[in-house]
């Protein structure tokens, strides 16, 4: 029959669960247009700055936008110009050319309206030679104003003003062209570890379609899931260790972060997510990694302990254990208090050194003969 012994020691208190880690802050890296993915520019757990190439979209499209906007501004600026040059160039020589003719018409007309003036004054004129002349004068004059207005009319406020919309709609046009290139750009909002990257060259993406996910994990969060019973013996600030069954003899520590809100299921079990911080130097436990957790809920200095296998019930339900007297057990009722993963404080009952026996397979009884063997 194995046998304890009872121990005075340094209990600490610790509830053990299970927990799942995820990145302490993390933003995710989305498609802001649709398109087919051309290059994955990052690898898993590849370290980025903010604003870092995560991937490209096929742009020959957007380019051929970009190109095509330029062109229709580059047209409506030089329609622009032309108006506010007051015309066609054609036409405004024309028109130009038409009027110095005229005005030279005119002096030769004026001229003669004069001279005959002064030949009519000495009767050497008749007056309606007088009156012909004044008639050409005239008439020249009339159209001179009409070659200046026509010269005018080439350059209509409401055809600049037209034409400047059309540059401001070429630009918003050119704009969008821009932006739209610079979505097949799919960049890192912020600086941290690509941990998740889901982003396959040739896949096709739409809009808001997850591309990667960046996260700081030098420092994590694990969602812990307490049993509700066991909620009333946790608190913010309790320190937590954290173990990973992928590396053995690693440890993880940090403290309770915050404290849950409400009981949900999982599986067959209603828990509280109590948040964990935890450092992770190295940066050696990774997202998404299922861990076993011990939260340190209280410290017994000097406590008497008993591994937990040695306490047993009876038939009435009350706590006890069998202790070694000579070579025969006792029954002997216990009352405990803290306990750890392994060994429990016991209260009362005992006394330091004396002996308990662990559960076996065979029953024991009040007053039954043992061959003790300590382990």
């Amino acid at each position: 029959m194995a046998f304890a012994r009872v121990t005075a020691e340094r209990l600490i208190s610790a509830l053990a669960t299970n927990g799942k880690v995820e990145p302490y802050q993390w933003w995710p890296v989305r498609a802001s247009r649709p398109g087919v993915i051309e290059k994955v520019a990052v690898t898993t757990g590849e370290k980025v700055a903010a604003g870092a190439l995560i991937a490209t979209l096929e742009s020959e499209d957007a380019r051929a936008a970009v190109v095509a906007a330029e062109a229709a501004l580059a047209g409506a600026r030089a329609q622009l110009a032309t108006l506010q040059q007051g015309g066609a160039a054609a036409a405004r020589v024309d028109i130009q050319n038409s009027i110095s003719r005229t005005q030279l018409d005119l002096t030769n007309a004026q001229r003669d309206f004069d001279a005959l003036s002064r030949l009519e004054k000495r009767q050497a004129a008749t007056r309606q030679q007088v009156a012909e002349a004044e008639q050409r004068v005239n008439q020249l004059k009339e159209e001179i104003a009409a070659l200046q207005r026509k010269s005018a009319a080439l350059v209509d406020r409401p055809d600049i003003a037209a034409a400047e919309a059309r540059i401001d709609q070429a630009k918003a046009v050119l704009e969008q062209a821009r932006i739209g290139l610079a979505a097949t750009r799919i960049t890192s909002p912020q600086a941290g570890v690509v941990y998740d990257l889901p982003a396959r060259p040739g896949t096709y993406v739409n809009t808001g379609d997850l591309v990667a996910a960046v996260g700081e994990l030098e420092r994590l969060r694990v969602r812990v899931y307490v049993d509700e019973p066991e909620l009333g013996r946790v608190r913010e600030d309790m320190p937590v260790t954290i173990t990973w069954d992928a590396l053995p003899g690693r440890e993880w520590h940090g403290a309770v972060e915050q404290m849950p809100t409400q009981v949900s299921p999982l599986g067959t079990r209603q828990v509280g997510e109590v948040v964990v911080a935890i450092e992770n130097p190295g940066l050696v436990l990774l997202p998404g990694t299922n861990v076993n957790v011990e939260i340190q809920s209280q410290v017994v200095e000097n406590a008497l302990t008993i591994p937990k296998e040695a306490v047993r019930s009876d038939a009435a339900n009350q706590t006890g254990v069998f202790v070694l007297n000579g070579d025969r057990v006792q029954w002997r009722p216990v009352k405990l208090g803290a306990s750890s993963v392994t060994r429990v404080a016991v209260l009362q009952g005992l006394s330091a050194g004396e002996m308990v026996a662990l559960t076996a397979e065979q029953p024991l009884a009040d007053g039954e003969v043992v061959r003790p063997v300590q382990p």
